[in-house]
Order: C-alpha cells, then sequence, then structure tokens
C-alpha cells in the first residue's frame, strides 16, 4: 500500500474516530510461544495469563469433527511420521494452488487423531515449548469450547474464542463445507448473538459472506499487504485496504485482522488503516506479535541472534497506540502486561 494511499485514508477518517476502548488480548493459536500451538495446555496457559479471547484454527476430520490445527497438513504439528500404521496416508494434494506433501487431518477420523500427540512446531525457534512434544493431544472444537466456559466459571472472566475456518474452498470441495457445522456448533454452545465471546475469521470472502447469511456472530477479514483470497472473491487483498474496499468488508463482516505491518509499520509509524477501518465501522486485530528477533522489526530486536527474545511489549504498545481494538500474539502474558500499562499510562 503506498504513502500517499494511506495519507488519504488517514485524512478521510478525520471527524469519525472510533473511541478507544480496552484492546482484546488475543493468544494466538494459544500460549504458542510457551506450549506447542493448538493445544489444550497452549490454550489453559494462556487463560492463565490474562488472555481474552484464545484462537483454535479449525480443519475438519474425516468423519467431520472440528480440530484445531494451523493447517489440514498435520506433518510438521504432530509425531505422524513416526506412526508406521499411517505411513500408507502420506500423500501430495493441492490445496489453494499450492501442492503439499504429507499428512492431512481430513484422511484421519477423530479416533485416528486422538492417538498422535501434539509437536512443537518451531523447535529450533522455541526449544523450551518444544520439550513438551508428545504430551498433548488434538483437540476439537468441542474440547476447546468446554474449556473457554469453564476457565470463564474459574476465573470470573469471559473467555472468548476466535475460531478460524482454514481452507474452507479446498474443504468446500471435497464435501465439507464447513459454514453450517460450524454455526451449528457454536450457536448449540449458546453463542448465537453479536454480543457472544466468539469473533470468527477467515480469509477468504465467500466463506464470511456464508457466515454472515446464518449468524449474527461477529465475523473478521483476514489479509494480508499482497496476494489474494483464496476464493478469488476479490483481485487482491489490496483492493480491500482502500476506503471503498473496507465499506466493502464492513457490509459482511465486523471487522479486519491485518498483518501487523499494514496497521504500524517496521519503522513504528502507524499507517493510517486503524483510523481508515474505523471510518467504515470495522473493528481491527491485526498479528501476530511474537517475541523472537526474527519475527520483530529491527528497532525491536534484542542482538542479532534470531531466536533471542526481543523487545515485543515495545511493538505491541505502538499497535495500541496507533488504536487498535485488540491484537494476536503468541505470548499472551506479554500482550496483557503491555496493553494494561499502556492503560494505566493513559490515565494519568
Amino acid at each position: 500500500m503506498g504513502v500517499v494511499l494511506l495519507a488519504a485514508m488517514a485524512l478521510a477518517a478525520i471527524g469519525s474516530p472510533q473511541a478507544q476502548v480496552r484492546p482484546i488480548v488475543i493468544a494466538h493459536r494459544g500460549a504458542s510461544g510457551e506450549r506447542p500451538e493448538h493445544t489444550l495446555a497452549a490454550y489453559d496457559r494462556a487463560i492463565d495469563a490474562g488472555a481474552d479471547f484464545i484462537e483454535p484454527d479449525l480443519v475438519l476430520t474425516r468423519d467431520d469433527v472440528f480440530v484445531a490445527r494451523h493447517e489440514n497438513d498435520i506433518t510438521d504439528t504432530t509425531d505422524i511420521s513416526t506412526r508406521p500404521a499411517f505411513a500408507d496416508r502420506r500423500t501430495t494434494k493441492v490445496i489453494d494452488g499450492q501442492s503439499h506433501t504429507g499428512w492431512f487431518a481430513e484422511d484421519f477420523t477423530l479416533a485416528e487423531l486422538k492417538t498422535l500427540r501434539a509437536k512443537e512446531r518451531l523447535p529450533e525457534l522455541r526449544p523450551e515449548s518444544a520439550a513438551f512434544d508428545g504430551r498433548f493431544e488434538v483437540p476439537t472444537l468441542a474440547e476447546v469450547i468446554a474449556l473457554a466456559k469453564q476457565r470463564s466459571t474459574e476465573t470470573g472472566r469471559t473467555i472468548g474464542i476466535y475460531p478460524e475456518t482454514k481452507h474452507p474452498s479446498y474443504f468446500a470441495s471435497i464435501g465439507k463445507p464447513m459454514e453450517k457445522r460450524l454455526v451449528e456448533q457454536l450457536h448449540a454452545a449458546g453463542w448465537d448473538s453479536a454480543d457472544a465471546p466468539v469473533f470468527i475469521q477467515s480469509f477468504e470472502v465467500n466463506n464470511l459472506k456464508a457466515l454472515r447469511g446464518i449468524t449474527r456472530l461477529r465475523l473478521v477479514q483476514l489479509m494480508v499487504g499482497a496476494g489474494a483470497p483464496a476464493d478469488n472473491a476479490v483481485p487482491g487483498y489490496a483492493t480491500m485496504l482502500t476506503p471503498q474496499g473496507l465499506r466493502a468488508i464492513a457490509s459482511y463482516a465486523d471487522g479486519i485482522g491485518p498483518e501487523k505491518r499494514l496497521t504500524v509499520a517496521d519503522d513504528g509509524q502507524p499507517t493510517g488503516l486503524v483510523a481508515a477501518a474505523h471510518a467504515a465501522g470495522l473493528l481491527v486485530h491485526p498479528w501476530t506479535i511474537r517475541a523472537e528477533n526474527v519475527f520483530l522489526p529491527l528497532r525491536d530486536r534484542d542482538g542479532t541472534d534470531p531466536r533471542a527474545r526481543g523487545r515485543l511489549r515495545d511493538e505491541m504498545q505502538r499497535q495500541i497506540a496507533a488504536g487498535v481494538d485488540g491484537f494476536f500474539t503468541d505470548f499472551p502474558y506479554d500482550g496483557v502486561a503491555a496493553r494494561d500499562a499502556a492503560l494505566d499510562a493513559g490515565k494519568k
């Protein structure tokens, strides 16, 4: 997105700012910087850290059960490659135009997946988390919902869930459309209104439009700075980042989830996207703030080791200062600390 366009967006938003509220801290795949992602242990640790929402990425099993995995390719997040009984299910598939070779959730029943154990996806960067490899199962959406409800009762805080539909067009193409199944399960949990502690997110467009037709739950359009949604519903994500594109999103979604550089550039300056999105009536939840140097802007890195922990709270506070309504992080303890420090500073 060009500087001139961003400036124009910011100017267009003047006079209609959205009042800053307490930004929500969204635990990206749980406390995934400390425990293998998308495990009940990672979600539980995130809740202990004070996260407002936990995020399960959702894929479907052969018997149509939602499970929490970052991708339907489970090669890098489970011990499937060490299981001789499943060796013959290794295959190659084209998903969203990309070829993938491995093992896929949709080729296994839930009972089969439950025999597997989760592992750290980034073991070289996160050896402390990798030490927990082999301890935890692949959780179902039902188990994530139950955890959120149980911990809400225990803590006296409302713990929300922020599910992402992964590759919905692909799943629809193999006879497993996600929308109706997901909405039925969330509604059955008692979450069927716009004030329920739920956001449903997707990188695709038609998926969200279909969801809007059957639920009042809040929806979030994910976006990156380049490329296009897998369903080709729009020419590219860049078209979504214009004032006209944001207004179009507001016709079917309640917010946007942009990659973090779209809200605050690497030089630390706000881009104008937050103000423009607010002017269109959209919430803004950027992703994903991580602790390791390799994921941080140069200004926030500590030393040259890509694995070393940098100043992620500084990056979080710049996002908060830009006016975001929440943010995703692998380290929710730091997210809560940065959010609360920013709010305390604002009271002085």
